[in-house]
Order: structure tokens, then C-alpha cells, then sequence
């Protein structure tokens, strides 16, 4: 280690895991985590050419790859003997460990292969051949499919389909491809296929269908075997019923399709699809909406209806159905599927009567699973809510209004009456929704009797399977629960759309996906809830390049609600925003030329570079009631997205070799800016517009501001902020620019007094309210929502800032890494980590007084820059000089963990 200075510091002991890692036996550099198409073993591929991706384990200091290998086979015993029968790279000069896209044989419907690689290190020494890796693939034509569309001869709430079909002797391996609108489950012999929940994803169903693919080999059986679907409504059909609904509409009756391929040792195949031999029920599911609640009726349930042998004569023959426009497509178009994350039992009861209200101890996205005793016929009726009274009784008024009904579970006895059982057990299959408490209002028979008994209730928090990257920590308990209080509400909105909220609207309003985006990636791999996001808005997009404010677009809006450029401008920055934190070119190629309709569109909609198209800051804190834009007026904030886009599809151009689109929308990008200072700078009071908040802070976060003016605007903007006592104002659009402009001004010391302000409306107010999730408004008044994210920018500022994680343009995918944490406020110290595309990014700091010390670890074949925030003590070895960037010393260091000391100023 270099010493910089004679003086010598004392530090608490080092975290046992950093030890741990310091002592780790060195091992040769080998890929780990092997993903094709952002997924781990992905069944359904729909692309011919899938892209491969691995990371490096190494604890080698300054570990790098120079070459790699693939190979790609066609049995497990092939790969094993390195034969790599449908691809082989060979040996190729690469550092790159992103998207490989598969050049081999050709793929066909179906097929399982299976990969591995290695790769060479810097000395051209060539490290262990990875773990073996499979990914199944989908359907990839239109008459690939054995199944045609088929339903119910008569309209049906919900719906029960049947198959019986026979497996000879000798079966190798069976796959399935199903899909069913607007969601079903999947069942053979008796068994449920996968643990997916509320499958497939919500799309634009007049554009693309989403399938799901199962190796199904293990459910079947020598002999008779059954296949069985059952069917619910979704975002599929949405009627009211004198329920909640936000909205209704149709795509049509309910269908489904599959396709279920059998392959025998002596090499037949055989297909099993869905036409009109196979035979219907209504089932016992009486009533379902995404919006309104889910009934089961057990009297009316066949018993063993998906088991062979059942007796189906009385049911009805299906009816094959024209193929629906959208078109079917698998992985590629679909997010990690809906799973159940935990069980929460209930903390606290409150009983009344025959009424109890559970209370989960956390509002999430939940399904309930009921353990239920009593006479056939007799209910239990589930009725969630976000807050309760103070007597105990549950207020609905944060879900939605009443005046459009409301939302339950209910559950009618009638399994007991046909055998010996007790107990019935229920777990619903096609309503989910977010809440905390669950009224349970137990009622006779009509005819009168008993009531029924609650055995057990219990929550099961369920969201897209996206697995956890981010961890955040550090020594204020309040920033910690501040924390937790934003991953609560992302995680209760990652469903097949990234929703706004999980009762209410369960919309994809896309400002949240940019203004939020770095926020949520930063806590969870979203690389194909984003992938999916950008084919639901390229599917919403109209023709002549509007992009709606929700996609997808399932209830049409007016005006600005449903064309406002702040939330429009998802189209370009989503795919962006993919790029730097996952290197992806492919999204911004496959969108690029939609991308610029969009943005011609904007265009066409501009007065003098102006757009007027907005909706401003959304829920800023202005003097009357929260909801509208009060603040800022709409053009300033429209067209400060109109800039930030023609900035960016200048960058996009450039990375897709378009130097000719670059210079074009570079040269526009000026234009808009010196007509948005003409329009909006005050050039007396050195403030944009109002002077708002958000108005000065997305003048100077998207540098707009002019250099010689760069410090009185961010000395206006702190005046404002302390004036108010450290109360924010900006809203959903202005609150992520209010931070990054205060903290890239050198005032990250102003955003932590208004994070951490307790008086008023923000975060610590929510808390002191009760709120588990963050709310829709910083007051967290009942009229509102309490569990929406979209005030959830402060996760970017925890990880980005106070711990310093962040991508250099220069390497995106962070191959290239920035690390600049702020010490701030009366902090000891922060740890977070990042499982970043190339791996696991650390960054661990301590303070004593005016004494820094920082350990950090950069993953294998990556390299970073470190600005220390002040004077260097003591160094690592491996650190490289590269003198003062933004005022502050700053070293590059390449992959293992490095320890800096400092003297803060």
C-alpha cells in the first residue's frame, strides 16, 4: 500500500466478509452465472440467433479476459466430452463477456441445447470450462404450432378445458407451449405444470400473446395420461359486475392453445394439441377480475376433472376460434414469471362480530391461502384494505373509489360435503391484489346454519421472479427505513407490467419507468421487465408515432393524460438506460427507427422548439390539494423531455454507427436548449419559469443552464430549499433532477436534510403515518394510494451517491466503473453492493470526524475510477493517479478490492 502522508489512522476492524474475501484461495479465471437472452436455462427462446453472457469468477488481482470459447451441443453427453456438435467458437480474441449471439446450426422448434464456456486471462492461460448451461427453444413460426385457438361454445366467467391422450413406452422427453386468455394454469394429470401465478404476462392482445414453455417429461406417464387448463379473465376481459373496475373492456371470449410434443427413444414424434375434441366447464370459479376480486364456488368444482379417467361426457365439446390478431411469442416478449417471494402470517388480529381483520404486518402485492372448516355452503369473504380506522375496521378510501364498488375474495364450502375432509384449503389463481389488512366476514348458508371457521390465514406475497442485485445500508436508521420503505413498494408493483400501483390502477404509466428506472435497477435485474416494457410501448405506439402515457394501452385517455411528453419520453430513455446499465445494443437497434417517429412526432406538436404536451410534476407539493402539477408549468417540463430526448437519440445514433442521425439531432438539441433559455430563464432572478424547484433543477441536471450561470441557478435552487426548511416540492417528474442537480452541484449535504427532514410531508412523515410502502403522495394522505414507487428516486441517490456505485459512460454495462461517495450529514458509515452485469460492485465506507476510509471491490475484467472526497492518507498498490476530476482526487484501479484512507476537508 502507498502512503501519502506520514500520519497514521485507526479504523474499526474490517467486515468479516471483506476478510473472508482477501483470504480466498486464488483460482483461475472461470464464467459463472451463465444467462442466455438475460435468462438462466430460458425455455421458450423465440429468436434464432440468442445472445450468450456470462460473468468471471476470480479473486486473481486485476483479472481480466482476453479470449473465450463456446460451445454448444446437443446432448449433456457431447458437452461433456467438449464436443460442441452445434457450435464451436473455437478460441476468440475477446474482453468481452456480454451478448454472443448464437451463430451455430440452426435452431429448431422445441430443441433443448446445452453450452458452456471458457475463457483465457491476460496471460493467455486458459481457465476451467464453466458449468453447463441449457436453453430450450420456442415456437418460432406461426405454423410451428399443433394447437389451434379454441373456447367454450358459451360465454363462461371462467373456464375448464380438458385432454386425454396416451404415451407409448419409451418417451425421451416432452415439451409443452401453452398459452391462455387471460390467464390460466396448467395442469397434467392431476398436477400443476411450474409455480407460476397469473400467467402469461399482460400485453397489447391484439399485438402479441404471450406463451410459456415446460419440459413436462416428469408429469407423464406409460398409458393414459390427462391434460388440463383453467381459465380466468385477466387484463384479458375487465367488466364491472358492481365490482371495482378502473376500466372495462374486452379482447374477447376466453380461449387457449397448446401444443405438447412427445419424443420417443426410437425417434417418433408425436403432438398433442388443442382442437375441438377436447371438452369445457365452467368450473368452480364463479367470478374474476384483475380489479375486482375472485369467487370460488368448491360445490361446483370436478373433482379430479385434470386426472385421467374422469368422466367428461357432460361437458361440453370447444369450439375452434379464429387466431387472435396478436401474435404469439415467448421469452424473448416476457418477463421472469409471477412467483410467490414469501408467506407473511398476520401480526394482530381485531374481531367484531362475525368480522376479523388480519393484519400482515406489511402492505405488498398478496394472494391469500385460506384453511377453512365449516357446513357446504356457508362463505368466508376476504375484503383487503391498505389502512385501517381506529377502532380496527379496514378504510378503503387509498384503493380506489367506492363509488365503482368494491374488491373480495370469497370462498363457498363443498369440499367437506363429498368425503371425510375437515379442512378446505384455497388459493386463488386469478386476482391479486396490494393491501395489508384482509377483513374476513364469515356468513351461513343462505338457508341458514352454521357459519364457517377460519383455521389459517395467511399472505403470500407474490411478484415477478427478477431477482434481487442491490443492498443498501448504513448507519441512520431512518435512512434505512426509508430504504426498505421504496424496495416494499418496487416490489409490490413487479408484475408482468411494471404497475403503478397493485390495486387501484395496475397501469403501466411509463414516467415511472425512466424517472424510476435507475432507482428499481439498482435493487433488481430488470434487463427483461424493460425488454418487455419497450415491445408494450412499441406495441401501443400509433402510426403516426405517438407513444401513449400507459402501456399497455388498455383504456384510452384524453389530452395530456394520454399523450404528455415527460411520460412519452420512456420510449428513448428506457432503452438507454438498458444500454448503460447492461451494454444492450439490441434494444436500442430493434426500437431506433419507432424511436424516431416518436420523437418526429414531438416534433410536429412543437411551437418554436416548444412542447406544450405535458403533465408537468405530477403530485408536486404546491398550496391546494395533491394531484395535478401546481408548481411548474407543463412546457417547461415538456420540453426539458423534448431536449433530453434529441440529446439522446443523438448518443443512440452514435453507438449505432449513425453519424449522420447523430449530428442532427445534436444540432437540434442546442436548438431546443437556446429556445428553452429564451422561454424560461429569468435572467434577473438567475431561475427557470416559477422558479420552482423542479424548474431550476431540470435546468441544471439536464444542462440547460448556460456556464456563466451554472452557480446562481444552484444557489437559488439551495435558497429555495432552505427557505422552505428543507421541504421538498418537486414531484414525480421533478424530484430524481431536484436530487442529481443538488448533488452534482457539491450539495448532496442539502438532499440529505430533505431526505431525512421529519417535519412535514416526505419519507420520514410516511413513516411516522405507518406507511410500509412508500405512498402516492409525500403527505401520505387517505385519499391517496399507499403503495405507489414513483417517489422512489432517493434508492438511485442511496446507491449512487452516498455509496458512489455508478457506470462511466465510457464502459457501459459497467465494464467501467465510477465509484464517488458523498460522506454526509452525521453518517459513519454506508455498505452497499451491486451484482452488476460483470459481477458484484462493493462499496464500504467509514468516517471518523474528519478521517475517510473506503474499501471497495471491482468484479474481473472490469476497471474503476474512484474519486476520493478528500485528501488521499493512504493508497493501494494497484491505484493509478489520474489527479483532480470534479474538484476531487481521483485514482483508477483495476478488478479485487482495494482500500483508500482519506482526510475529509
Amino acid at each position: 500500500m502507498h502512503r501519502c502522508q506520514t500520519s497514521r489512522l485507526r479504523w474499526p476492524l474490517l467486515p468479516l466478509a471483506v476478510l473472508l474475501l482477501a483470504a480466498a484461495p486464488v483460482r483461475a479465471l472461470e464464467p459463472v452465472a451463465l444467462r442466455c437472452e438475460f435468462g438462466v436455462n430460458p425455455a421458450g427462446v423465440d429468436v434464432p440467433a440468442p445472445r450468450l453472457s456470462w460473468k468471471l469468477a476470480d479473486t486473481t488481482p486485476a483479472a481480466r479476459q482476453s479470449a473465450f470459447q463456446i460451445l454448444v451441443a446437443s446432448s449433456p453427453e457431447r458437452l461433456a466430452r467438449d464436443e460442441g456438435d452445434w457450435w464451436d467458437t473455437g478460441k476468440v480474441s475477446s474482453d468481452e463477456t456480454l451478448h454472443h449471439a448464437y451463430a451455430g446450426r440452426p435452431l429448431t422448434a422445441s430443441q433443448t441445447v446445452f453450452w458452456k464456456a471458457r475463457v483465457w486471462d491476460a496471460t493467455d492461460t486458459a481457465g476451467p470450462w464453466s458449468a453447463p448451461a441449457t436453453w430450450t427453444m420456442g415456437l418460432l413460426q406461426t405454423n410451428d404450432w399443433r394447437g389451434q385457438w379454441i373456447c367454450a361454445p358459451a360465454v363462461s366467467e371462467a373456464l375448464l378445458l380438458r385432454q386425454e391422450f396416451t404415451v407409448r413406452p419409451g418417451l425421451r422427453r416432452a415439451v409443452a407451449h401453452v398459452s391462455g386468455l387471460g390467464s390460466f394454469e396448467f395442469f397434467l394429470n392431476g398436477a400443476k405444470v411450474g409455480d407460476h401465478l397469473l400467467a402469461p404476462g399482460w400485453t397489447d392482445y391484439d399485438d402479441t400473446i404471450l406463451y410459456e414453455t415446460h419440459d413436462v417429461t416428469a408429469h407423464l406417464r406409460s398409458g393414459p395420461n390427462a391434460i388440463g387448463l383453467a381459465l380466468g379473465n385477466g387484463m384479458y376481459h375487465v367488466q364491472r359486475r358492481h365490482r371495482f373496475a378502473k376500466f372495462t373492456g374486452s379482447f374477447g371470449p376466453l380461449r387457449a392453445i397448446a401444443h405438447l410434443r412427445l419424443e420417443y427413444a426410437d425417434g417418433a414424434v408425436e403432438f398433442v394439441g388443442t382442437d375441438e375434441t377436447w371438452r369445457t366447464h365452467p368450473g368452480p370459479v364463479t367470478y374474476n377480475s384483475i380489479y375486482g376480486g375472485e369467487d370460488f364456488d368448491a360445490r361446483q368444482e370436478p373433482a379430479g376433472w385434470n386426472r385421467p379417467g374422469f368422466d367428461d361426457r357432460p361437458w361440453l365439446r370447444a369450439v375452434a376460434v379464429v387466431r387472435p390478431a396478436g401474435v404469439l411469442r415467448g421469452h424473448t416478449h416476457a418477463t421472469e414469471p409471477i412467483r410467490a417471494q414469501e408467506l407473511r402470517l398476520p401480526v394482530a388480529t381485531n374481531q367484531a362480530g362475525d368480522t376479523v381483520v388480519y393484519d400482515l404486518g406489511q402492505n405488498a402485492s398478496f394472494l391469500p391461502r385460506l384453511r377453512v372448516s365449516g357446513p357446504p355452503g356457508s362463505r368466508v369473504r376476504l375484503t383487503p384494505a391498505e389502512v385501517v380506522n381506529a377502532d380496527g375496521s379496514i378504510q378503503r378510501s387509498t384503493m380506489g373509489s367506492t363509488n365503482r364498488g368494491l374488491s373480495w375474495w370469497e370462498y363457498t364450502l363443498g369440499k367437506a360435503a363429498r368425503g371425510n375432509e375437515t379442512i378446505e384449503t384455497w388459493f386463488p389463481q386469478f386476482y391479486y391484489v396490494g393491501c395489508r389488512y384482509l377483513e374476513a366476514r364469515l356468513e351461513p348458508h343462505a338457508s341458514g346454519g352454521d357459519r364457517p371457521r377460519i383455521e389459517s390465514l395467511e399472505g403470500v406475497v407474490v411478484r415477478s421472479d427478477a431477482r434481487p442485485v442491490g443492498e443498501f445500508a448504513c448507519s441512520d436508521p431512518l435512512l434505512n427505513a426509508i430504504h426498505r420503505l421504496v424496495r416494499h413498494a418496487q416490489r409490490a408493483n413487479l408484475v408482468s407490467v411494471l404497475t403503478d400501483c397493485p390495486h387501484r390502477e395496475k397501469l403501466g404509466w411509463l414516467e415511472q419507468l425512466h424517472l424510476n428506472g435507475p432507482a428499481i435497477r439498482y435493487e433488481f435485474d430488470l434487463a427483461r421487465q424493460f425488454t418487455k416494457a419497450m415491445n408494450d410501448m412499441a406495441d401501443a405506439q400509433d402510426a403516426d408515432g405517438l407513444v401513449p402515457n400507459i402501456a399497455p394501452e388498455y383504456t384510452r385517455f384524453a389530452g395530456p393524460f394520454r399523450a404528455a411528453a415527460e411520460w412519452g419520453a420512456a420510449f428513448i430513455q428506457v432503452p438507454w438506460q438498458q444500454y448503460q446499465f447492461h451494454a444492450d445494443t439490441d434494444l436500442l437497434r430493434r426500437h431506433y427507427p419507432a424511436m424516431k417517429r416518436y420523437f418526429a412526432w414531438l416534433e410536429a406538436r412543437a411551437t418554436n422548439d416548444l412542447v406544450s404536451d405535458g403533465l408537468g410534476d405530477w403530485y408536486d407539493l404546491g398550496p391546494r390539494a395533491l394531484s395535478r402539477a401546481e408548481l411548474t408549468p407543463p412546457p417547461v417540463t415538456a420540453t426539458a423531455f423534448y431536449l433530453l430526448n434529441a440529446r439522446t437519440l443523438a448518443q443512440i445514433a452514435d453507438v449505432l454507427g449513425q453519424p449522420d442521425d447523430a449530428r442532427v439531432f445534436a444540432a437540434k438539441a442546442e436548438r431546443i436548449r437556446a429556445s428553452y433559455n429564451a422561454a424560461f430563464f429569468n435572467a434577473t432572478n438567475r431561475t427557470y419559469a416559477t422558479g420552482s424547484q423542479c424548474a431550476n433543477a431540470l435546468a441544471l441536471a439536464l444542462d440547460i443552464v448556460e456556464p456563466a450561470h451554472r452557480p446562481a441557478v444552484l444557489a437559488a435552487l439551495v435558497r429555495e430549499v432552505e427557505e422552505r426548511d428543507y421541504l421538498m416540492t418537486a414531484g414525480d417528474v421533478g424530484f430524481r433532477f431536484l436530487l442529481r442537480a443538488l448533488t452534482d452541484g457539491g450539495r448532496a449535504d442539502v438532499v440529505h436534510r430533505i431526505v431525512t427532514r421529519t417535519n412535514g410531508p416526505g419519507y420520514a412523515h410516511m413513516l411516522a403515518q405507518g406507511a410500509t410502502t412508500l405512498t402516492e403522495a409525500w403527505d401520505a394522505r387517505r385519499t391517496a394510494s399507499h403503495n405507489h414507487f414513483m417517489l422512489g428516486h432517493v434508492n438511485e441517490w442511496f446507491y449512487r451517491d452516498l455509496a458512489g456505485i455508478d457506470g462511466d459512460p465510457a464502459g457501459p454495462g459497467f465494464k467501467r466503473i465510477v465509484i464517488h461517495p458523498q460522506p454526509v450529514g452525521g453518517l459513519t458509515w454506508v455498505r452497499a453492493s451491486y451484482d452488476s452485469a460483470r459481477g458484484q460492485i462493493v462499496s464500504h465506507w467509514w468516517r471518523d470526524k474528519e478521517r475517510f476510509r473506503l474499501v471497495v471491490t471491482i468484479p474481473p475484467n472490469t476497471s474503476a475510477t474512484v474519486r476520493l472526497p478528500g485528501a488521499p492518507v493512504t493508497l493501494p498498490a494497484a491505484a493509478r493517479a489520474l489527479g483532480q476530476t470534479g474538484g476531487r482526487p481521483a485514482f483508477e484501479i483495476p478488478a479485487g478490492t482495494h482500500e483508500f484512507t482519506a482526510r475529509l476537508p
